[in-house]
């Protein structure tokens, strides 16, 4: 991999590498823009801009970005250094290295591994929100939706072909509810002024029930008297985090995935912290990186990494599961998602189209915090017995596809009496000198947490920014010149070759699920993979029934930092949140791929496939089958929690 990036332009200046023959490290880059990228004219976010959407820039190899983070030294130390690889981390690493500071960023698992990959996917404004603002008169509350509402849309249109606006069915079965969220939801619109997606509107229960087919009119006493539709906004989570630590590799920082802070480093006869001693996870080495100034942005594990300042810090965390299971696509019409606001015990639950199947979730309980969060079955059960009420099918134990749990790292509120009253808003905080921590907030407001953490880092490390925040007006890789017909550019110029069985080569259509696929999650890059396929005879699919091929392997090794069998399943690919069968039929293609990109001997294959099919995200495609429970409108049977046997992470 490191010839095949020299031979290629890493979209860094001649002065930013000074690699050391035979040496052990590279000196420290520039990060920013130099004179000759502003030759052309234009402001510094356009040379910004141009560095990005370079169509020959490709990102510093790992090697190349480890050795810049081996480099700093005492004498010569990053400006910030980053700990944790999820949205807020790399919103932070991106947003510091635009402002022209030298940032590194270190990630102990895989960019978007943890809470990040385990959302519930939507980008809202949280209508909740103004709900208990205007009962509960509740400013505060107020200021997060007016803040929500503008992040929401700056995520969308920085990443355009990652995110959409979608639709969302409210159903009533009185009239009182129809005046209800009516009124809510026009008070949503009026809140969201210019930032306003699309106008909420109300529907008949006929009109309904054309919209959404498996919606039920009547069930439990009760009928359907017709629904209000609002607009949220809906991403492809992991692939949003991914492109961020990209677009701030393009932009100049050292971004790093599989490596793990073991230690903090402190100045002599100080507390102040200038740095952390850190072990490569895929290689074992460890080395020590300085920073004037440190960011602890590690979601549910921020209390982890402030511990390693001082054993006896206070958590400030308080941890809540979010649950999600995937079933097939006849669930919910795609385009439309369902939102049912409150459940028997007051909990909201909703069933979302996503990439071609329907998530339903979620739950919201108090946890414990673990590397390997798993579904349990009461909140599976709760899931499925809350949209048995509202749907005019069976819903079967044998439809869920695949249930991930993810841990919410919400701000601890000590007036707090359970978590779903607690804020989302978030924190930024330095209680140990050099270490700032940014923790709480949600998805939707990535990027100004990671602005504000960058502000605060500013003040406690005293650095020098070039100019204030330009993320609002950042695209990230792929965004830029993209539109929702770039699809039909991949199926008219490009075909799919494919090796069959026999070893022969042979020619395929780039049909358009194919292409829709690879322009969604891939943006302008995916004329990139088109080329692979076409031209390294890797366009066929991976698995049956989905788009992924295995070009995207290919792509993603040489541009993404997928290091791993799982990095490429659950997090480059969604194939193991949507299917873990066809998940696990993919696997050896993958691994095949990777090998000969990363040069992997056959004990390192061996030992990625038995950490791919020993993973907890494989366990539930060799459990499911035959003779598991069914839901329906009467509710689930308590003979169900034999789930609990195949339980699966992802």
């Amino acid at each position: 991999m490191a010839s095949f990036f020299g031979a290629r332009r890493v979209g860094v200046t001649a002065a930013t590498l000074a690699v050391a023959v035979g040496g052990s490290y590279v000196a420290l880059r520039d990060p920013y823009v130099s004179s000759s990228d502003l030759a052309g004219g234009g402001t510094t976010l356009e040379a910004i801009r141009r560095k990005i959407t370079d169509p020959v820039a490709v990102v510093p190899s790992r090697a190349v970005q480890e050795s810049y983070l081996v480099a700093a030294n005492s004498s010569n130390p990053l400006d910030i250094l980053v700990v944790g690889g999820g949205a807020t981390g790399c919103g932070v690493a991106l947003d510091a290295v635009t402002r022209g500071l030298r940032v590194g960023l270190v990630e102990r698992d895989d960019f978007s591994s943890g809470t990040s990959s385990r959302s519930t996917k939507l980008i809202h404004g949280g209508v909740r929100y103004l709900e208990k603002a205007v009962f509960n008169l509740d400013y505060g509350q107020l200021k997060l939706v007016f803040h929500a509402l503008e992040e929401r849309k700056q995520v969308i249109d920085n990443a355009p072909h990652l995110c959409h606006a979608l639709p969302c069915m409210t159903p009533c079965f009185s009239w009182f509810e129809a005046l209800y969220y009516w009124v809510g939801l026009k008070m949503y619109d009026l809140v969201a002024g210019r930032r306003l997606l699309h106008l909420s509107r109300y529907y008949s229960a006929q009109e309904s029930v054309e919209l959404f087919p498996t919606l039920a009119r009547k069930g439990k006493d009760r009928s359907l008297k017709g629904t209000v539709v609002y607009y949220d906004g809906q991403m492809n989570d992991a692939r949003v985090n991914v492109g961020l630590a990209c677009t701030a590799a393009l932009a100049g920082a050292a971004v790093l995935n599989h490596v793990e802070v073991v230690s903090f480093l402190k100045e002599d006869g100080g507390e102040r912290i200038i740095g952390a001693r850190i072990r490569d996870n895929l290689s074992g080495m460890e080395f020590d990186a300085y920073a004037k100034v440190v960011v602890n942005a590690a979601g549910p594990f921020c209390d982890s990494v402030r511990k390693l300042a001082d054993k006896d810090a206070n958590p400030i965390i308080c941890p809540s599961s979010g649950v999600h299971i995937v079933l097939p696509d006849y669930y919910s019409p795609d385009g439309m998602g369902l939102i049912v606001p409150k459940t028997k015990d007051g909990r909201v639950v909703f069933m979302l189209p996503w990439l071609g199947r329907t998530v339903a979730g979620t739950t919201d309980s108090s946890t414990s915090i673990t590397m390997l969060p798993e579904p349990h079955e009461d909140e599976i059960e709760f899931i499925l017995d809350a949209i048995c009420d509202y749907l005019n099918v069976k819903v079967r134990r044998t439809d869920v596809l695949s249930a991930w749990s993810g841990i919410r790292p919400l701000a601890t509120d000590p007036n707090a009496k359970n978590t779903e009253s607690i804020s989302r808003d978030h924190v930024v905080c330095e209680d140990f000198p050099g270490l700032i921590t940014i923790t709480g907030g949600k998805w939707t407001t990535y990027r100004s947490m990671a602005e504000d953490a960058v502000d605060a880092a500013i003040k406690s490390g005293k650095l020098n920014p070039a100019n204030s925040s330009l993320t609002s007006n950042i695209r990230l890789v792929g965004g830029d010149g993209w539109d929702p017909a770039f699809f039909t550019v991949l199926a008219q110029e490009y075909v799919r070759m494919k090796v069959a069985h026999s070893g022969k080569i042979v020619r395929g259509v780039m049909d358009t699920a194919a292409a829709k696929h690879l322009s969604h999650s891939y943006g302008t890059m995916a004329e990139r993979v088109a080329v692979i396929a076409q031209d390294e005879n890797l366009g066929k699919r991976l698995a049956h029934g989905y788009p992924y091929l295995e070009a995207e392997v290919a792509y993603c090794a040489r541009n993404e930092y997928c290091e791993s069998a799982v990095d490429f399943i659950a997090r480059r690919s969604r194939l193991a949140f949507l299917d873990t069968d066809a998940a696990g039929r993919a696997l050896p293609r993958v691994i095949e791929v990777l090998a000969a990109e990363h040069h992997w001997d056959k004990q390192r294959q061996k030992q990625e496939f038995e950490t791919a099919t020993n993973h907890p995200w494989a366990v539930i495609s060799r459990t499911q089958g035959a003779g598991m429970p069914v839901c329906s409108s009467a509710g689930c049977s308590p003979s169900s929690m034999v789930w609990y046997a195949a339980r699966m992470w992802l």
